[in-house]
């Protein structure tokens, strides 16, 4: 029976003695015992009344049997929702609560906290820790095939929750079509093949590293190098047998930040990608200077996976995240009216694709009011087509600032001054205000070992922005608030600074 997800990422690699996963102990997992391995724990499943179309919630470490059960799920056609492992309880119950799950993976050192949540919301608790123990694995003693279980490509084969900036997280509903048709894609545009070992050094509870990296591997038929976190050590140990990476921006200037990241170390590789936050201009300068390689900046999110590219031959553009994907639709709309703007205009992001979503679990109103009737999707994120159809992300819809009624798109601000001498970037809020509503703030960070002249840094900004855009103050801090993707919390500078300008 037909399971097109399970058929394409995995079933097609039944039986091959070929490198899959290379650990950090050396050892290499191939993909027949990787396979092997994961019918048994879908055997395990089965074993504890799990069906197709029910939840499972993972709160696991990254792990080769981690992998194991998101596979197990697909032959079995359980629904996957993997967790950030820096979840808390609290967030914990609103998620398996919410889902429905039936059954709750965690690490055995969280299982006292959420064993009673789990028997409180009528889900079962297993355990499957870093080093591939745990309850569940000990139920997996299964050594025969696992009977795949026949699926659709609209039938659901995951759940990814939102992170909930603001209210609660919503769980995007995904499916084995939207799943499939943008990992395909994306292996035929970043020109994948079996040759291909991917340094794998992303989180796998998140898209980025699950359902697009993974599942790009997968469908191209290659190999990972399969770090459990980004180390820098084990980063530069392992590239020379690597020949491609995705990471998020701090993967980079990490890099950089390290003289053993030389042209040489980095001449096996053909691709180094980056997503799931704005890469600085500048770091793609020194990118290229140190190894003449040109980072290829995409764009994603929880319920699309990814919808726009850099070309993978021709100009890759520093600030932008390229053009729609093959099957991809973009457009850029009045977010008031949903009216059509011209090029060049900044309006909010709609994409429509085999690879939108399917909406939100148990959300009908919020689905309506994000997904329209045509299938296009408001993304939230404002954007620009410049006049060589390169897409700029210019923020996101709830971080514009209206300040004594104009428009100030923190993106426009953050460039003039992340361009200033001393200035490693910078993030630019609205801060409520007693005369204009609120007022633009710039929060800075300097490069490692420089003092900026915020005199300078202002006068530039004068210089180059009109008298509404300028920040009213400059503020200096060691570090922007990211999340674990990389991406700065605005909210949380929000907060920070809500009282800056009170009587």
């Amino acid at each position: 029976m037909a399971n097109p997800l399970y058929d394409r990422l995995f079933g097609a690699h039944a039986g091959r003695q070929t490198p899959f996963l290379m650990l950090p102990d050396g050892t290499t997992l191939t993909h027949a015992a990787f396979l092997d391995r994961a019918a048994a724990i879908a055997h395990a499943l089965s074993g504890l009344g799990l069906r197709p179309g029910d939840r499972l919630a993972a709160q696991v470490e990254k792990s080769p049997e981690a992998l194991m059960l998101y596979a197990a799920c697909v032959q079995s056609g359980v629904i996957f929702l993997p967790l950030n492992t820096a979840y808390t309880v609290e967030e914990l119950t609103y998620f398996i609560d919410n889902s429905g799950a039936r059954l709750v993976v965690c690490d055995a050192t969280r299982a006292a906290d959420l064993h009673p949540v789990a028997e409180r919301l009528g889900a079962r608790l297993e355990t499957l820790n870093a080093d591939g123990g745990g309850s569940l694995a000990e139920r997996a003693t299964a050594t025969e095939p696992f009977p795949t279980v026949a699926r659709t490509a609209d039938d659901l084969a995951a759940f990814l929750y939102t992170s909930g900036t603001t209210g609660r997280s919503k769980g995007a509903m995904l499916s084995q079509g939207n799943l499939l048709s943008n990992a395909e894609v994306l292996a035929r545009h970043w020109r994948f093949t079996a040759e291909d070992v991917l340094l794998h050094a992303l989180p796998i509870f998140h898209t980025h590293g699950l359902f697009v990296a993974t599942n790009i591997t997968l469908v191209a038929g290659g190999a990972m190098i399969f770090l459990p976190r980004f180390d820098l050590d084990a980063m530069i140990d392992w590239m020379p047998r690597a020949t491609a990476l995705m990471g998020v921006p701090t993967f980079y200037t990490r890099l950089l930040g390290d003289d053993r990241f030389t042209r040489d170390l980095a001449a096996h590789m053909r691709l180094f990608v980056s997503g799931s936050a704005p890469l600085l201009a500048e770091t793609h300068r020194r990118f290229e200077e140190r190894t003449g390689h040109r980072i290829l900046e995409r764009y994603g999110m929880t319920e699309t996976n990814m919808n726009t590219s850099n070309p993978y031959e021709g100009e890759r553009r520093p600030g932008t995240v390229g053009f729609p994907l093959p099957g991809v639709e973009l457009k850029v709309t009045d977010p008031e009216t949903g009216a059509d703007l011209a090029q060049g205009a900044v309006g909010q992001i709609e994409v429509r694709g085999p690879n939108v979503f399917q909406g939100y679990w148990q959300m009908p109103e919020k689905t309506a009011a994000e997904l329209r009737a045509d299938g296009f999707f408001q993304t939230g994120d404002l954007g620009r087509i410049d006049d060589d159809g390169y897409l700029h992300i210019v923020g996101r819809g709830k971080d514009l600032i209206i300040s004594g009624g104009y428009n100030i798109y923190p993106k426009e601000v953050e460039m003039v001054l992340d361009d200033q001498p001393g200035v490693l970037e910078s993030a630019v809020i609205g801060v409520p205000h007693p005369d204009w509503g609120e007022s633009p703030v710039a929060v800075i960070v300097p490069q490692p070992g420089a003092a900026p002249d915020l005199d300078a840094v202002a006068a530039a900004a004068a210089e180059r922005l009109a008298r509404f855009k300028r920040p009213q103050r400059l503020i200096l801090a060691e570090a922007l608030p990211r999340n674990t993707m990389g991406k700065v919390q605005k909210t949380t500078l929000r907060a920070q600074h809500a009282n800056l300008f009170s009587p």
